[in-house]
């Protein structure tokens, strides 16, 4: 992990940039840096691996951390820092550099480089809700379940274009497409297996805001969407099959919502998730501090 010291100023910044960012566009990358640079004191640190990201941000002192990176990076280090129990008393800046930057839009964050760095050295902390799952997973912008099949879709498709820790094209390669139907050949066959879900058909969950009933199994759903709403509650749409006339949607706000089921895959921001047969999601309010605009 090669670091870099800039000259002293008044406010310091631990600036962690996202090896995904540095493929990806190594231009803003430079810009951020130089940004960052001239505006505060920096410690620049290029991590290869999710294990040098963390400690990265665990030594980081009195440095005010600052990602370099896409979605991804984001809910990584608000993970981190919420299972470490140090969420509270760190604001994260970002400047957006990468493929998936739909979150950083919808909270506020400036995408172009120049802007969202003049933000970091400029700007204010603004306290954040997010959603914490009962396996001490996080989620910032929402979790989507969708219809039957479509997250497992996504997810192998998002697995075929990156590698471990977003290397892409790793799943591209003629060679070892070649060498995985030659696998396949050769495997002996076993018994047959369940006809799996229809893609992009309907599934039957039980879905409850604060231990009252919102939609039950008998029911068969399209999608469900979860999303931290105001004063620590969490906004819930379930949208039913349609028959005939479109249904509309259910509605509610709660502290706590239980999905449970078939074995289903949901999407929490940027990451896809499961097979689980049952999911809690617990609303808190003003967890974590994110720097914006003035």
């Amino acid at each position: 992990m090669a670091e870099v010291a800039t000259s002293p100023t008044s406010d310091q910044l631990l600036v962690v940039i996202d090896p995904v960012a540095r493929r990806s566009d190594g231009e803003s990358v430079r810009i951020a840096k130089d940004v960052l640079s001239a505006g505060a004191t920096t410690k620049v640190c290029l991590p290869d691996g999710p294990e040098e990201f963390a400690r990265a941000l665990a030594r980081r002192g009195s440095r005010r951390p600052v990602l370099v990176g896409d979605d991804r990076a984001l809910t990584r280090a608000v993970g981190l820092l919420h299972r470490q129990r140090e969420l509270t008393g760190c604001a994260l800046s970002l400047v957006p550099v990468g493929g998936t930057l739909s979150l950083a839009r919808s909270l506020g964050v400036p995408t172009g480089a120049v802007a969202a760095s003049r933000a970091v050295l400029d700007g204010t902390e603004r306290r954040m809700n997010l959603l914490v799952d009962d396996s001490d997973g996080v989620v910032l912008g929402a979790v989507r379940i969708p219809p039957a099949g479509a997250a497992r879709v996504r997810e192998g498709s998002a697995a075929e274009a990156e590698g471990p820790y977003g290397v892409p094209g790793a799943g591209q390669r003629p060679w070892l497409r070649t060498c995985r139907s030659l696998v396949r050949t050769l495997v002996p066959v076993g018994p047959p297996r369940a006809a799996p879900a229809p893609e992009g058909g309907p599934v039957r969950l039980r879905v409850e805001v604060d231990g009252r009933m919102l939609v039950d199994l008998h029911r068969p759903v399209e999608s469900v969407s979860v999303v931290p709403g105001p004063g620590g509650t969490a906004r819930v749409e379930v949208r039913p099959v349609s028959v005939g006339a479109e249904a509309a949607p259910l509605l509610a706000e709660g502290h706590t919502v239980t999905v449970s089921g078939a074995h289903f895959r949901y999407r929490a921001d940027a990451l896809v998730s499961g097979p689980v047969s049952t999911r809690t999601w617990t609303a808190r309010e003003d967890a974590w501090g994110l720097t914006l605009p003035v």
